[in-house]
């Protein structure tokens, strides 16, 4: 019998990737959604790349009760992808906290209701290494809410806080995938991701300055690949897997890579960390990015190479697969 799982956020550019990647192993696979507007889009996107006759959407939204219970209706499995993801930092914190710990909250709950065997939660690796020194760092680690993180940053940490606190008398079994800065192809070039307009600026010539910025980097069809072996590995209940590279990625690295394949627009300048501190104080996406500067972070992968089987796409692959999907 072929199993069910559930996949909120599939509208999204990871959530897309997730849905194929589910699709083309053979699973029923039911994608919520704000808005029914957006399935004919998403379905459009995900057919690109995977079968769909085993695909289906229900409305559901991260801030109502309504809809969780049905989507949820025989599924063996969750995947929580669903989360608010803003680089510029909002004027109220709440905008992306309450919708990210609610939202969680609703559908751990909800999950266990209809006696799902395993979710699979999307967290961050900002929900461990935020507010860090330079550094080593590993599953165990968690930042610290309590210090100036920003607003992304603490809502992936009380919202991933918030499922295990949820799930701790192990209802069902939980395992949540920690993906860092993410690249790679978007299955829809329209996609709703800062990640997906980050690269599309650069390539067109309109970031004319790179942040002092290095962010340990992951391919989104890796992530994808990580979320579908975690809902049935045998050893990774419980756990929290690091998807990042160990090393940070430099701005300036992937810079130099899209100028060397022709991306002729591409500025390889670095803004100096003085004047983004200066815009930080009028420009939100300036105030988002300074927790993150100056920052060298290395992170421990072995529990995802060795319980999941992560075999990392190379950062070149991710960067040029990225930038020739949006060139098109």
């Amino acid at each position: 019998m072929t199993a069910r799982v559930l996949v909120t956020g599939i509208s999204g550019y990871i959530g897309q990737h997730i849905g194929a990647e589910l699709l083309r192993h053979g699973y029923e696979v039911v994608g919520t959604v704000r808005s029914a507007s957006k399935t004919t889009q998403t379905t459009s996107a995900i057919a690109t790349v995977a079968p769909v006759d085993n695909l289906s959407f229900a409305e559901a939204d991260l801030l109502s009760d309504t809809g969780w219970d049905e989507a949820m209706a025989g599924c063996t499995y969750v995947i929580h992808v669903a989360s608010p993801f803003v680089m510029a930092e909002p004027k109220d914190e709440k905008e992306l906290i309450t919708p990210a710990v609610d939202g969680t909250k609703r559908v751990v709950q909800a999950a266990q209701r209809a006696g799902v065997s395993r979710l699979v939660l999307t967290s961050s690796i900002f929900a461990m290494i935020a507010g860090k020194d330079s550094g080593r760092y590993g599953p165990d680690s968690w930042s610290d809410t309590d210090a100036n993180i920003g607003a992304y940053s603490k809502s992936k940490t009380l919202a991933e806080r918030a499922a295990w606190d949820i799930n701790g008398n192990d209802t069902m079994e939980l395992t949540v995938i920690n993906p860092g800065g993410v690249s790679g192809p978007p299955l829809n070039a329209q996609a709703d991701s800062s990640s997906v307009a980050m690269m599309s600026d650069m390539i067109n010539g309109k970031m004319p300055m790179l942040p002092d910025l290095a962010l340990n980097m992951v391919d989104v069809r890796d992530v994808a690949r990580l979320h579908v072996t975690a809902l049935t590995a045998p050893h990774a209940a419980g756990q929290r897997f690091i998807a990042a590279t160990s090393e940070p990625v430099e701005f300036a690295t992937t810079a130099a890579i899209l100028k060397q394949a022709g991306y002729s627009k591409v500025s390889t300048r670095k803004a100096p960390t003085v004047v983004l501190r200066l815009m930080s104080l009028f420009s939100r996406e300036a105030k988002g990015l300074l927790p993150m500067l100056g920052k060298k972070i290395t992170l421990d992968t072995t529990s995802t190479s060795e319980i999941l089987e992560w075999q990392p796409t190379s950062m070149e692959a991710s960067v040029m697969d990225m930038a020739a999907s949006l060139s098109k």
